[in-house]
């Protein structure tokens, strides 16, 4: 199946916010208008952005690849048709995460994992 992958850049820098002149009213709290920090990363940014362009095809996963002094540029990966999807959660099933329910509860981050964690003796002393 093949994937197809979709440049996009995304503005470096935090969010200043949109007021006419700078001039916020209200609260001094909530005077800021330069220092604010985007509550999202640049990558989800990214993926939201070429999701909306790829309309009816779902975006597979997205990385960073380059960045300058004005943008970051991620690769999104999208999938060719959602509704003929050969992947498999095989990383999933190979960790065993594929249950659902309290049954299930101590099978994060994997099976072995957990296993390890509970056979190992933790002390103080050596933490």
């Amino acid at each position: 199946m093949p994937f197809f992958l979709h440049p996009i850049s995304v503005l470096r820098g935090g969010r200043k916010r949109p007021v006419p002149k700078g001039i916020v009213y209200g609260k001094p709290t909530n005077q800021g208008v330069t220092q604010l920090k985007f509550q999202r990363s640049k990558r989800s940014v990214a993926e939201e952005r070429a999701g909306r362009k790829l309309g009816g095809l779902g975006v597979l996963n997205s990385y960073w690849i380059n960045e300058d002094s004005t943008y970051k540029y991620f690769e999104v990966t999208d999938r060719s048709s959602p509704y003929h999807d050969p992947q498999r959660s095989s990383g999933k099933k190979y960790r065993g995460l594929r249950g659902k329910g309290h049954l299930h509860h101590k099978a994060r981050p994997s099976r072995r994992a957990t296993w390890k964690r509970n056979q190992t003796l933790s002390l103080r002393r050596y933490q």
